[in-house]
């Protein structure tokens, strides 16, 4: 990972352009890896019952998603030697830690809409 033109020993910039925290953020702010994020914290869970608990979610978005918060390391995928062959997904360490503040989102979303929808 690059290192902030800011970035002092373990302290990073978001508010700098070339701060790579940025794509991080980006990664966590998406709606889909927040809610693939929340799924996942009761659990790892198959491609298929991750799509149908993330309601309107496509496969290819899905997909696309996952593989993301895998690159990143909130996410880890096994792949179960059987016929057919059976993967799971579940958070890493780093993924349970970012589950909290997401849920606390996620959590202000719900509680607050109808106030937003009036505003």
């Amino acid at each position: 990972m690059q290192t902030c033109p800011t970035a002092r020993h373990d302290h990073h910039d978001v508010y700098s352009a070339q701060c790579p925290c940025r794509e991080v953020l980006d990664l966590l702010a998406n709606k889909w890896s927040a809610l693939a994020i929340g799924a996942l914290e009761e659990g790892p869970l198959r491609f298929g019952e991750l799509q149908r608990r993330l309601q309107g979610v496509s496969p290819k978005v899905l997909t696309q998603t996952l593989r993301r918060l895998e690159e990143h390391g909130f996410v880890e995928r096994t792949v179960y030697p059987a016929v057919p062959l059976h993967v799971e997904y579940s958070l890493t360490e780093p993924g349970q830690s970012v589950a909290e503040p997401l849920a606390a989102l996620r959590s202000w979303v719900e509680s607050n809409l109808d106030k937003l929808r009036t505003a």
